[in-house]
């Protein structure tokens, strides 16, 4: 059986794609919504582009590293995303495909759709994906993945549409 490496959840925001892009396309400031992404540090000038990096840090219980990021999308009131390109501890050494990830907003009413898509770009075999994912996350990363998804659209609907 061969395992699922795309999930995705959307959720309709009380904002302008304009707000909800600001917030989305902005690394630094995920960990308000991510229930484990804490936030990441860009790299060169600070101006995200298509091409632009980013070192994001994340937590998952007692466990902790970085991975560095490559934006892949970046359509302002559109669409972001970026590709995972490397994992570590304390810098991200290990250069592999480990995920994409992208936000897609269109208008909808007064408000934003916002659909939030991860992709695994791990190119291990299923047995050995299955294996590692048992213990990363006591089940599969596209099981998990649906959760985390759903928990950070659901805060970032509530961050954005509490400033209003």
């Amino acid at each position: 059986m061969s395992r699922t490496k795309t999930v995705s959840q959307s959720v309709v925001i009380d904002a302008p794609p304009e707000v909800v892009f600001a917030a989305v396309s902005d690394p630094t400031q995920t960990g308000r919504w991510s229930p484990e992404n804490r936030g990441a540090r860009l790299d060169g000038d600070g101006e995200l582009a298509v091409g632009s990096t980013f070192v994001g840090r994340n937590r998952r219980g007692w466990m902790r590293w970085v991975t560095r990021c490559r934006v892949t999308a970046f359509e302002p009131a559109s669409r972001f995303a970026f590709d995972v390109e490397a994992i570590g501890v304390r810098r991200p050494v290990l250069k592999a495909p480990i995920a994409s990830w992208s936000y897609d907003l269109t208008p909808d009413g007064g408000g934003t759709r916002v659909v939030e898509t991860w992709v695994d770009g791990r190119s291990w075999g299923d047995r050995g994906a299955a294996l590692f994912d048992k213990v990363a996350t006591r089940s599969t990363f596209a099981e998990f993945n649906t959760r985390n998804i759903r928990r950070t659209l659901d805060q970032l609907k509530q961050t954005l549409e509490s400033r209003g």
